[in-house]
């Protein structure tokens, strides 16, 4: 059954590839943002020297991107194609060095300790196993690796319009009861989560700066204002295993 799941979120990701970077939220638009997300990865990489990154869900790679432009040398995987293809147009585009694969969250391909850094943004809750998927995020992770998860906890009072909601799509209504953390979590429970996995020196941040700026943008572009709950947290890998 994991296979139709998996194929299911694959076709929905791969239908909204390209127009995703135009969908609210997936891009950085305004000074505010922008501003939110250098404080934002200072504050998950601070006191970090740039090493090997892991961009788990890249989709069209925004988080692949500001990584890279931070020095790190960055592999993005996703298991939509056509979000892959969109991805690698825009490095072609700005001459940037990435690596984008086609990848399973849940089953990665590379050997353990390949990376410095993993990333992920909003893919938890697109998993059918991610407990299974941190297992694997933290195996590819060296010793004193960081495991960074960008996420939010989904609010019936702020949902997006039906055409940027994944999960009123009717790929995911046909496998969301499949899917354990579909409307998220909190910040609290997801630093539960990865302590559970072992990770040690856990923080997170509930990007208020973040949320206030794509609520102003809202505005700006004649939307109605919505509040997300959004949150990052992270956590590393012990030296001494």
């Amino acid at each position: 059954m994991t296979d139709v799941v998996k194929q299911q979120v694959a076709a929905h990701w791969d239908r909204r590839a390209p127009t995703f970077d135009d969908d609210f939220g997936h891009s950085i638009r305004t000074p505010a943002e922008r501003k939110a997300w250098d404080r934002i990865l200072d504050l998950a990489l601070r006191e970090r020297t740039p090493g090997d990154a892991l961009d788990v869900g890249c989709g069209t790679g925004f988080l692949s991107f500001e990584l890279a432009a931070r020095g790190y040398r960055v592999t993005g995987i996703d298991f939509a194609p056509s979000m892959l293809a969109e991805a690698r147009r825009k490095a072609a585009e700005r001459a940037v060095a990435l690596r984008f694969e086609h990848g399973d969250a849940e089953q990665l391909t590379f050997p353990s300790q390949s990376f410095d850094l993993v990333i992920t943004r909003h893919v938890l809750w697109t998993l059918p196993h991610p407990d299974l998927a941190i297992d694997e995020w933290i195996r590819v992770l060296r010793p004193g690796g960081r495991l960074v998860i960008v996420d939010s906890q989904a609010d019936a009072a702020s949902q997006l319009p039906a055409t940027e909601n994944a999960r009123a799509s009717q790929e995911y209504a046909a496998v969301g009861d499949q899917l354990p953390l579909l409307n998220g979590r909190s910040r609290e429970q997801i630093v539960t989560m990865v302590e559970t996995h072992g990770l040690t020196t856990v923080g997170s941040d509930p990007l208020l700066d973040l949320v206030a700026a794509q609520e102003q943008r809202m505005v700006e572009e004649g939307r109605e204002r919505r509040t997300r709950r959004r949150f990052v947290v992270w956590g590393d890998v012990a030296v001494h295993q």
